[in-house]
């Protein structure tokens, strides 16, 4: 027998510790400007999006001749993350629509937010979402984040449920799809969370 026996990296993550959304330039392609930093999501699903082509197969009387396996291509992922708390500035980035601002835009109270108009072709932004989980050790301190990156992302529109004793949990869908020649999510590890201004 040939090769090595090799010790595998055993990675355990946990919770999701933040979500950061942060919109694309004039560009396009580039991470521009403001991180909207989430802290209060209680739950990421991610199911990949992808193409089948199906198997091509020569049975001759009964008998499997040749083969051409089926081939699975990823054409990107589509994220649902349930939150804890109705956040405008993320819905405004998922749909579009208006803030509405007590005063200064972005310094004073929000007392309102508004979708866009039935049948508009406005439609929110394009961005990048990077996901962080936190890694503990055996004595339960955490040593490092897992933070997965998912690029060229766009939301769907916000719809919200409310029910007698019990808090909303606004779900929100974002569709991830990569450019050509670009991965459809990357990992990193990173000792710290992104620093939360006020």
């Amino acid at each position: 027998m040939s090769g090595n026996n090799k010790k595998v990296t055993e990675i355990a993550t946990i919770d999701v510790a933040m979500v950061t959304i942060q919109e694309y330039g004039t560009d396009g392609t580039t991470p521009e400007g403001n991180i909207l930093c989430i802290t209060t999501d209680s739950k990421i699903d991610v199911a990949v999006e992808s193409e089948t082509q199906d198997a091509v197969k020569l049975i001759v009387k009964g008998v499997l001749k040749a083969q051409k396996k089926k081939k699975v291509t990823v054409t990107g992922h589509t994220i649902k993350l349930t939150d804890n708390v109705f956040i405008p500035e993320v819905v405004k980035v998922l749909q579009g629509g208006t803030i509405k601002w007590e005063g200064e835009v972005g310094t004073s109270n929000i007392i309102g937010y508004t979708p866009p108009v039935a049948g508009s072709s406005e439609a929110g932004k394009k961005f990048q979402l990077c996901a962080y989980s936190a890694q503990y050790d055996t004595a339960g301190d955490i040593v490092q984040y897992e933070k997965i990156t998912y690029p060229n992302c766009t939301g769907n529109p916000v719809a919200f449920s409310t029910e007698d004793g019990t808090f909303r949990a606004p779900e929100y869908e974002i569709d991830s799809a990569p450019k050509l020649g670009q991965a459809p999510y990357d990992i990193d590890y990173v000792k710290a969370l992104p620093v939360v201004g006020e």
